[in-house]
This record gives C-alpha cells, structure tokens and sequence, in this order.
C-alpha cells in the first residue's frame, strides 16, 4: 500500500464511456479513488452500488469517485448502465493504476492462492497528496466510511 503523505501517482486510462481520464485532470478536487476486484460479482456490486446511493453526498463536498478494475471499458459500461453508477468507472486491463497503487497481491481463495485486486480506497487531496489509505474495505461500508471520514476533515473552524 501506498503512504498517507506520498504523492499520488498519475495515471490514464478510459472510462466506461471510452473517454481517456487522467488522475491529474482532478487537481483542485478531493479525490476518492477505490480499486475493486471485478465488475458483476456480489462484492463489487454491493461496493459500487453503495457509492452509487451515496454519490450525492459525494458531491455536494465536491469530492470525484473513480472506480478502478481490470475489466473492459464495455465491462465497465454494462456494469454502469445494469446498475445505474453515477460515477467514472476507470478500465486497467495492463494494471497501470492497480500495480502503481500496489494493490495487485497475492491472495488466497478456499486454500488457492493467486494474484488479484485486494479491494483498497484511497483519498487524494485537492492537491494530488495521498490523504487516507483504506486497505481491505468492507463492501457494504466503505462508501459510508469515507462520507465519516470526510466529515471529520471537513469540520468549519
């Protein structure tokens, strides 16, 4: 995993729509940038959909989600449109972002072990400085878990 402090490591890559994204076209922007196994499994679709349910209030804190996978851009854009995300779903099939964030590990699954996304978020501040590192997310929590987290930084003086 990467350090609070470090620098966030740029990236471009498509989005589900096809249109090239860089992490840099968000400097200025709080930044949550969550890096999920794979589109369509209970998991992710649980995580996605929460950021989905939640994506207003993301907004109204002027905070970008990005959500990061190996699948396809037409992966991404089936997924997006089954279940109505808001938000950019980022394609890293050669795992520029996945491997630059070092969240491709070992994993293992009923006594298998082999090599995956662990699901990790990230918050960039405005600007592009790694602010929290959240490793091994919790599906069902991890979009509510940043909306507190931001909170706790965001207090008026």
């Amino acid at each position: 995993m990467l350090e609070v402090g470090t620098k966030a490591p740029d990236f471009t890559l498509q989005d589900q729509n096809g249109n090239t994204i860089s992490l840099s076209d968000f400097l200025g922007k709080k930044v949550v940038l969550y890096f999920y196994p794979r589109d369509n499994t209970p998991g992710c679709t649980r995580q996605a959909c929460a950021f989905a349910t939640n994506y207003d209030a993301f907004r109204e804190k002027d905070v970008v989600v990005i959500g990061i996978s190996k699948d396809s851009v037409m992966s991404h854009l089936r997924f997006a449109q089954k279940y109505e995300l808001p938000f950019i779903l980022l394609s890293d099939p050669e795992r520029q972002a996945i491997e630059g964030y070092d969240v491709w590990k070992e994993k293992k699954n009923y006594g298998k072990v082999s090599m995956g996304v662990v699901r990790t978020t990230y918050v960039i501040d405005e600007n592009g400085v790694i602010e929290k590192v959240m490793p091994k997310v919790k599906p069902d929590t991890n979009a509510e878990d940043i909306l507190a987290y931001l909170e706790t930084v965001s207090k008026p003086e």
